[in-house]
């Protein structure tokens, strides 16, 4: 028990460390020193919203970026404006509300009125994500005669360069593709994708999601749809192949919590894969954490 004790204790010390109170207009946070130097970036995570503050001197301002009738006030820019006045020719204005932008800027600064400060900036800062799905698929594809919708769960892990490529991400799935009474097909799939986020916001991220190149695995026990000798094997015998179908779909990731929404719609259209004259119906609903 002392020894379970003492382990906590430590864990909780650890997730201390680095972390300081500070009172900003009559509140008290615990935040994290990102940058530390004449103009000091500190932030948090506080009810489940990134949160950042700037500290010059005992100087400790909130940056915020409200919305006002669909616009946003970009308060923080004058709050770096104001605080770094003493050195006019640094510019505030492509600075973004996120912590990546927000390190480049307070590093630049720190390095321009002071010689002797030593940072470097992140030239990459990778995250990732890990989410699971759930949906439907009519798998177009392969023979599917009363286009049978057959139920799918899966897994994403995706990496994000949130400093220089916040809008695209590559993304490695794995789906389970189950028979149903109806059709008695199963399929294991593992691929990789590179997503583009044409719409990017705080409220919501609506993604193009091309498959790039997979490896498909098939267990199929149907007839075969022409009453073909030669081609019966296709379809009573498992076997898997790579594939590189270039297929597109839509997608969105809508913030919640500690992670995101995932809706999407896949494999919209192939450009490399033959289908079945049906029109494709693959949607699947899921949710995924940051790592």
């Amino acid at each position: 028990m002392k020894r379970l004790l003492a382990l906590l204790a430590l864990f909780c010390t650890l997730g201390l460390f680095g972390q300081q109170v500070y009172e900003v207009d009559g509140s008290a946070y615990t935040l994290k020193t990102e940058v530390e130097g004449n103009l000091t970036l500190l932030w948090n995570i506080i009810d489940g919203e990134y949160r950042y503050f700037s500290k010059k001197g005992d100087d400790v301002r909130e940056l915020k970026n409200t919305r006002v009738n669909k616009k946003y006030q970009e308060e923080y820019k004058e709050v770096l404006r104001e605080q770094t006045g003493d050195h006019a020719t640094l510019s505030e204005t492509k600075v973004n509300l996120n912590l990546p932008s927000l390190r480049r800027f307070f590093i630049r600064y720190n390095k321009a009125v002071d010689p002797s400060f030593d940072m470097e900036e992140e030239k990459v800062v990778l995250k990732t994500r890990l989410g699971g799905f759930i949906g439907m698929t009519n798998y177009p594809y392969i023979p599917n005669p009363d286009n049978t919708l057959l139920p799918q769960a899966g897994i994403d892990f995706e990496l994000i360069d949130e400093a220089g490529l916040k809008r695209h991400s590559l993304v490695f799935q794995f789906r389970q593709i189950f028979a149903s009474s109806d059709y008695d097909v199963n399929s294991s799939q593992l691929s990789f994708n590179y997503r583009f986020k044409f719409v990017y916001s705080k409220s919501v991220d609506i993604f193009i999601n091309t498959k790039i190149a997979d490896y498909v695995y098939l267990s199929p026990n149907i007839p075969d749809p022409d009453s073909n000798p030669a081609t019966l094997d296709t379809f009573s015998n498992s076997g898997g192949e790579f594939q590189a179908p270039f297929s597109f779909g839509l997608g969105a990731d809508i913030p919640l919590g500690q992670g995101f929404i995932t809706l999407a719609y896949y494999d919209i259209v192939a450009l490399n894969l033959n289908d079945n004259g049906e029109f494709p119906m693959d949607f699947v609903l899921g949710y995924k954490f940051n790592l």
